[in-house]
């Protein structure tokens, strides 16, 4: 159970505790899964304490009394106070040898110390009315560009903005990933499928960068596609067609998909989300390392199964949320030696430098007719 729906149902039987105190408590709890494997010796307390003072940059009442020294200086960077912990910050990520290339190991561990931004994205035609409710509410925001817009986290737009009519909530790189859908070169009308919808964000992306698209979503849980489907009524998004399948099973996919073939294939695949546990650090220390490779495993079945359903010329987006090589570049391999694909771009989206999530993110074409792709093995 992740960490956040646990607080809620505590909480939810624990009604001794007024809004301040479950705020506290639950900024204690997350600080103290931040620090992940790197204090190993200490007590519990001591860890928190020192979770707390590493992640906050302002004084408060616990550390005071506990450490009155810390407390007068939280406002330091996290750079300078890590040596007055003692903390060596390359071990809170306890997996750095199976990272993807290209990450700094030492800023990659540290960004589990720093509470990431919360991120919007601006449908079109939405841009200036969302800016007149924001100014009206007193939201401040950073304008990312002219789509994106970077709040702090725990900002309540949902009390301001219409969710999903004009803004969606979609972390930056997320919504970046939507620069390698823009470099397709199809005719429309365009055949998208969502392979893996999940909530849908992908879809409404492709929705708004691509107008006018045939779109298909699928997922194997009978609950995501309902909410997925409240979700694209209140985006507006109409005449599309969704079902239900196990992407793993070859049998079961050809009797949903027929004959239907796609000019784009989103895979955003199940993945480990590594790239967001700094929203979800209670993963440092629950995550074990033999699903690493369970996941890339998952991920070459799927786009074993998917790739057949691609048309001569069309595009698969292969997407994760992940920062291992075994679920990025392995799989990327596997797809171009699999599946016959010609990979066009690969991007490592990196988030950990700039309060974002990190992502990755491959495009490929197939330049080959219809693909008839073994078991993974």
């Amino acid at each position: 159970m992740p960490l956040s729906a646990f607080l809620k149902n505590f909480f939810s039987k624990e009604k001794k505790y007024g809004s301040r105190d479950r705020r506290t408590i639950s900024s204690l709890c997350y600080n103290y899964f931040r620090t992940g494997g790197a204090i190993k010796s200490e007590s519990f307390e001591e860890k928190i304490l020192a979770g707390l003072f590493l992640a906050t940059d302002q004084s408060n009442d616990l550390l005071q009394n506990e450490k009155p020294g810390w407390n007068e200086i939280t406002s330091l960077s996290v750079a300078e106070k890590l040596p007055l912990t003692g903390i060596d910050v390359e071990t809170i990520f306890p997996f750095n040898n199976e990272l993807s290339e290209g990450i700094d190991p030492r800023t990659f561990n540290t960004s589990f110390l720093i509470q990431p931004k919360l991120f919007a994205r601006v449908r079109p035609g939405k841009g200036a009315i969302v800016k007149k409710k924001l100014a009206a509410a007193k939201i401040t925001f950073e304008e990312i560009d002219e789509t994106c817009l970077a709040f702090e986290n725990g900002t309540k737009l949902e009390q301001v903005l219409e969710i999903n009519t004009e803004v969606v909530i979609q972390d930056l790189n997320s919504q970046r990933v939507g620069e390698l859908l823009r470099a397709t070169d199809l005719q429309k009308p365009v055949k998208v499928w969502d392979s893996c919808a999940a909530s849908g964000g992908k879809s409404i992306m492709a929705c708004d960068l691509l107008p006018g698209i045939e779109l298909t979503v699928s997922d194997v849980r009978p609950s995501i596609i309902h909410n997925l489907e409240r979700r694209f009524k209140e985006a507006g998004i109409k005449g599309y067609q969704s079902f239900i399948a196990d992407l793993t099973g070859k049998k079961n996919l050809e009797t949903s998909v027929g004959s239907k073939r796609f000019d784009v294939i989103i895979c955003d695949a199940p993945c480990s989300g590594s790239g967001t546990w700094s929203r979800t650090p209670e993963q440092l220390l629950f995550f074990k390392q033999h699903e690493i490779t369970r996941y890339s495993y998952l991920q070459k079945s799927i786009a074993a199964n998917t790739i057949p359903f691609l048309k001569k010329g069309g595009y698969l987006l292969y997407i994760t949320c992940s920062v291992f090589k075994k679920e990025n570049e392995e799989v990327v391999e596997f797809i171009q030696k699999q599946g016959g694909l010609t990979l066009m771009k690969m991007q490592l989206l990196k988030g950990y430098e700039i309060k974002a999530d990190t992502m990755f993110a491959a495009l490929f074409k197939n330049r080959d007719s219809q693909k008839t792709l073994s078991d993974v093995t």
